[in-house]
Formats: C-alpha cells, sequence, structure tokens
C-alpha cells in the first residue's frame, strides 16, 4: 500500500513540474482571468479589477494616483523586464509597493505581524487575452490572516484608500 501512494505521489509530483514548465516556455498559453478565477481570487483575499488601459498606462496612472494622494511609492517592479533580462518571457506584470506610514504603522501597533504584508501591493498584470487586471489584498483577509482585534477603523480606512487608489487608476 505505501508503495502504491508513494508512485501516486511521485507522478502528482512530476505532472505539477511539467505544467509549471508549460507555462514557463509559453506564458501566452496559461488561461486568462475568468469570472472563475476572481471568484478563486475572493476567497484568497485579492480584490480584483478589470483596467480599461495597458499594464503600463494603469501603472502609471496608479503611481500618479498614490503620489497625488500624499502617500510614498517605494518600489515599482517590473516583472516582465526582469523576465527578459533572464532570457526568458512573461506578459506584462508590474508591483507597485506603496504605503503611507500614517495608515501602516496603527495597523502594526494592533498586530505587528501585519508588518510582513505592508507596504501594501497592487498587482497590475495582462492576461492571455490582453485583458488588464488590478489586484490586491484585501484589508478584511489582511485582518483574518493577522488576527488583528480592536483596528476596524484603521481596517476600514486601508480598504477605501486602496478601492479608491484601484478604481481611479482602472478608470477611463
Amino acid at each position: 500500500m505505501l508503495k502504491i501512494i508513494s508512485i501516486a505521489a511521485i507522478a502528482l509530483a512530476v505532472s505539477s513540474c511539467a505544467s509549471v514548465e508549460n507555462i514557463l516556455n509559453a506564458p501566452d498559453k496559461v488561461p486568462s482571468m475568468t469570472e472563475t478565477t476572481k471568484s478563486i481570487n475572493a476567497e484568497k483575499g485579492l480584490v480584483t479589477l478589470q483596467s480599461n488601459h495597458s499594464v503600463q498606462d494603469t501603472a502609471d496612472k496608479l503611481v500618479s494616483i498614490i503620489e497625488s494622494k500624499g502617500m510614498k511609492v517605494f518600489a515599482r517592479v517590473d516583472h516582465q523586464k526582469n523576465a527578459q533580462s533572464a532570457g526568458l518571457s512573461l506578459r506584462p506584470t508590474q508591483v507597485i509597493m506603496f504605503g503611507n506610514p500614517k495608515a501602516g504603522t496603527p495597523l502594526m501597533n494592533c498586530e505587528q505581524t501585519v508588518a510582513i504584508d505592508l507596504p501594501q501591493k497592487i498587482l497590475i498584470s495582462e492576461d492571455a487575452d490582453k485583458k488588464v487586471w488590478l489586484s490586491y489584498n484585501n484589508p478584511e483577509y489582511l485582518k483574518e490572516r493577522h488576527n488583528i482585534k480592536g483596528c476596524d477603523t484603521e481596517i476600514d480606512n486601508i480598504a477605501k484608500a486602496l478601492n479608491g487608489v484601484s478604481k481611479a487608476a482602472v478608470a477611463k
């Protein structure tokens, strides 16, 4: 019995590696973001919105909005460029890391482990159908993940800020 289970585990591991290899070698063959995927993302604690702009334009717009609200952009990671520098291909994918100590510090004072998820990050990516998506961690997910108690106002303020900058970045 143990031998059968071991063989099954090896087969599963090998098939998983093959799937990852296929994605690495043919990123344009990865399935697109669907309503099902958006639902799964919601279950994983992600808020996902479709953008009316390219990844580059959405990211540029987002950075401009964030800075106009007095928040600081700490980093902008262009995963597509990084992949290209390693001889790999990837559809347009950028992550903007930003925040405001006036919002993050009170949350960390409620539960310091939330610092692992700060500063905030917003992912902007293009799917196989050339649709552009913006995603970020739902603050309610962070509240659950870090067992944050007594900081509902802080969570609500962060949720409003994320929703506002995100909706503005994807709007026409």
